[in-house]
């Protein structure tokens, strides 16, 4: 009798897990999983719908995350606060005085932005300080399309894409992009062998034909002598 009461306690446990079985897979044919949710442009602000570019997310605006989307070409910047991805809202929609379409390279100093355009145009600077009114202005003096390295937030240096070789050296200039909203200073150093940063001081040091050259940031230095309480002298 023992026996008969555990097959059947057994039988009933089985039918029990059965149908819930067949209610959990019920439940997910109309409920599909929430691990990924995949939103679609028609479920997004209009101005999500339309064909883009390139985009920039930035994360450090006061508490909300901005999403900058470039369309038509260049001619316009998109862009969304998407803080709360469960509620996308469009904040702004631009027109931009740029030459064509363009890709976001290197973040600067005081929410500003180094673009490169892919018609072989150049770069241009990118300032956000005015989410609604953002504005771009190209950098007088540069002419190399090279690969780009980021000087922290003062600045950045590009190599001559025609002196990528092997071993060979390369000319370089270096722009001095601290204050976004004046003229960007360029400097031009010629047949670059080698370059090294310290990342404790911020200074590069670039051994060309002509000797060493040395790009310094100052701001970096001050903070470095009081952090390791260095005295001059």
């Amino acid at each position: 009798m023992y026996g008969k009461k555990i097959v059947r306690f057994a039988l009933l446990t089985l039918a029990a897990v059965a149908a819930l079985t067949l209610a959990g897979t019920a439940e997910a044919r109309s409920h599909p999983s929430n691990k990924i949710i995949l939103v679609r442009p028609t479920n997004l602000p209009e101005l999500a719908r339309q064909t883009g570019e390139a985009m920039l997310l930035d994360q450090s605006r006061n508490g909300r995350t901005l999403l900058y989307i470039e369309q038509d070409q260049g001619a316009r910047l998109a862009v969304f606060d998407v803080t709360d991805p469960a509620s996308i809202k469009a904040v702004a929609s631009v027109q931009l005085e740029a030459s064509g379409s363009f890709d976001f390279v290197l973040p600067l100093r005081d929410r500003a932005e180094l673009v490169r355009f892919r018609d072989g145009q150049g770069e241009a600077v990118l300032d956000l300080h005015k989410v609604k009114y953002p504005t771009i202005k190209k950098i007088q003096g540069l002419k190399f399309q090279g690969s780009t390295k980021r000087l922290g937030d003062d600045g950045f240096m590009i190599a001559d894409q025609a002196g990528a070789q092997a071993d060979a050296a390369q000319d370089y200039q270096v722009v001095d992009t601290a204050n976004a909203r004046e003229s960007n200073r360029v400097y031009d150093v010629n047949q670059v062998r080698q370059e090294i940063t310290n990342s404790e001081t911020g200074t590069t040091y670039l051994l060309t034909t002509d000797g060493l050259y040395l790009i310094r940031r100052p701001a970096v230095e001050q903070q470095y002598k009081i952090n390791t309480r260095v005295v001059p002298g």
